[in-house]
Parts: C-alpha cells; sequence; structure tokens
C-alpha cells in the first residue's frame, strides 16, 4: 500500500468518526441553551392563597423558570410587573414565558389594529422579562368558522410583530379541539401552522392534551419538525373521572411515551423551553408533584 493510499484511509475514518460524533455533540449543544421550568398552573391553589411562598418553595426544589397562568387586570398573580419581577429576581427565578388568551375583543379590524388592553399585556410582559408571550385558547367562533379562524390566525401574525417590536414573540399552546376538528375537510391544528408564520407566531405543544383529541404526540412533532419552541412537559393516564378521556399524571408515569417525545424535539429544534405542566395529582400534593416532576427531568438529562 502506498503512502498516498494510507493517507487517503485514514483521512476518511477520521472524517466518519467526526460525522458520527455529530448527532450527539448537536444535542450537547441544544442541552447548553434549553431550559426546564414548570407552569404555575400546576401549583393554581398554592399560587392563589400564597404566591410569593409558593413560588419560595420551588426556587428550594430547584426550579429556576417558571410561566404564568394568571395576568389580570395589569398585575400577575397580584403584583405589578416590576414588583413581580422583584420578587422573581430575589429567589433566583425568571419567567421566559406566561399564558395570556388573545382574542376578538383586542383587535380593532377597523383601525387594524390592537385595542390598549393587548398592548398592555405585552409591554408588561417585556417589564417582567418574557420572551414569549403565550395565548393557550380559541373562542369558539373560530373553531366553527374557516374564513373567521384564517382572519384571526392573521391577527396571530401582527400579534408577532408587535411582541418583535418589545424582543418578543407570540405563540399559541394547544389543547385537544385542534386535533379533534374539522373545517373544510382540515384538521384544526395543520390550519394553525400553515396559515401563522415560523418566524412570528411559535408553537407551544402540550404533548398531553392532544391525546383528548385522538392524536398521537409523536406523530406531531415529526410531521412538524423544528416548528415547537416551547413544549408543555406532561403526561396522561385514562381520566378517573370528569368528561375527558385522560388526566395528566406523573411525567414517566403515563402513555405518552414522553422521554422519546422531549428526545426527538431536542434532536430537531435549539433553545427549546421544556414546561413541566401537571393538573391532576392523584391523591398527592401539587409540590409534591411539582418536586418529583423536576426530579424526573433532571434523571432524564434536562436539567
Amino acid at each position: 500500500m502506498n503512502a498516498s493510499r494510507r493517507r487517503f484511509l485514514k483521512d476518511s475514518a477520521l472524517t466518519i468518526a467526526g460525522t458520527s460524533l455529530l448527532p450527539k455533540l448537536m444535542v450537547e449543544e441544544n442541552k447548553k441553551r434549553e431550559l426546564v421550568g414548570i407552569q404555575l398552573y400546576s401549583v393554581r391553589d398554592n399560587m392563589k392563597t400564597d404566591p410569593l411562598g409558593t413560588l419560595k418553595q420551588l426556587s428550594e426544589m430547584g426550579y429556576q423558570y417558571v410561566e404564568h397562568a394568571n395576568y389580570v387586570n395589569r398585575k400577575f398573580y397580584g403584583f405589578s410587573p416590576s414588583e413581580f419581577k422583584k420578587n422573581l429576581d430575589g429567589l433566583g427565578i425568571k419567567m421566559k414565558s406566561g399564558h395570556t388568551v388573545l382574542g376578538p375583543q383586542h383587535w380593532d379590524a377597523v383601525k387594524k389594529d390592537f385595542n390598549d388592553a393587548w398592548k398592555y399585556t405585552v409591554e408588561d410582559a417585556a417589564t417582567v422579562g418574557q420572551q414569549y408571550v403565550i395565548s393557550p385558547s380559541l373562542e369558539n367562533r373560530y373553531r366553527t368558522n374557516y374564513d373567521e379562524l384564517k382572519m384571526f390566525l392573521d391577527v396571530f401574525n401582527k400579534s408577532g410583530e408587535l411582541c418583535k417590536k418589545w424582543g418578543m414573540k407570540f405563540g399559541y399552546h394547544n389543547h385537544d379541539f385542534e386535533f379533534s376538528q374539522k373545517l373544510n375537510g382540515e384538521i384544526m391544528y395543520d390550519i394553525i401552522l400553515k396559515n401563522t408564520d415560523p418566524s412570528l407566531v411559535i408553537q407551544q405543544l402540550d404533548t398531553g392534551n392532544l391525546y383528548n383529541g385522538g392524536a398521537k404526540t409523536m406523530d406531531i412533532v415529526n410531521q412538524y419538525p423544528g416548528r415547537f419552541m416551547l413544549v408543555h412537559v406532561k403526561d396522561e393516564i385514562k381520566a378517573s373521572s370528569g368528561d375527558e378521556k385522560y388526566e395528566s399524571t406523573i411525567l414517566g408515569a403515563g402513555i405518552v411515551n414522553l422521554k422519546s417525545v422531549i428526545d426527538l424535539i431536542r434532536k430537531k429544534t435549539k433553545n427549546v423551553h421544556y414546561i413541566i405542566e401537571q393538573e391532576s395529582y392523584q391523591g398527592k400534593t401539587p409540590l409534591d408533584c411539582a418536586k418529583e416532576d423536576l426530579d424526573i427531568m433532571k434523571k432524564w438529562g434536562y436539567t
């Protein structure tokens, strides 16, 4: 074997070895920039009676990020944006995202502009330190009329433009109806993703909610790679009561195949925010569940 052939084989082997390491290196790079937090709706009763005490307990568990579910009269859990941020800073917690429903009452179709209430929503989100303003629902009128839904999805894009001016992004969070209902023969979730600009409107995928709509999380992640910048990390079991077929449970204890789902998202998307959410507790306390869920995420290599 001559020297040039030996050099070629050596270089080829190094190239193959380097290529095989790429997926692992990409995952490691993603892990450096992603974050794990909790949706405060998981501990909603505690936040209602003692918001600061509850945040302190979450901080002591190891939570460094939270997502709000309470913005009323320009206040977060009864505190002004600057007051709430100060309280969060004192506990070493950041609030990168929050849920506030964008509805038809926020958009003036004649002026083609948002009203002050929505402008304040975006401004206050920026003040408290959010990166994402998430709308977690759709009015019933948009669930039954294709043209009205498409019109309002353009308002979503305009909200994205408004948030961009404040250095943030707008997003939408799914429930179950987006997967169980069709308009003009098309699944609602497909309509939403096709008619929102990914650069302006991100999607927060709830890994549990869609099961009640008859969908499977892994199928949706494969169908829309790279579209989910935020994820509600939620597992599901058969519901013990109520109208829905499934209810949330401790992560990894249900039917979602959760670790495989978030591992797949990690491979396909950078800088994902993984937000733990559990709404049903099977006899445990919400705070005990919050601690157990975070410990599981740590075990899975997500903190």
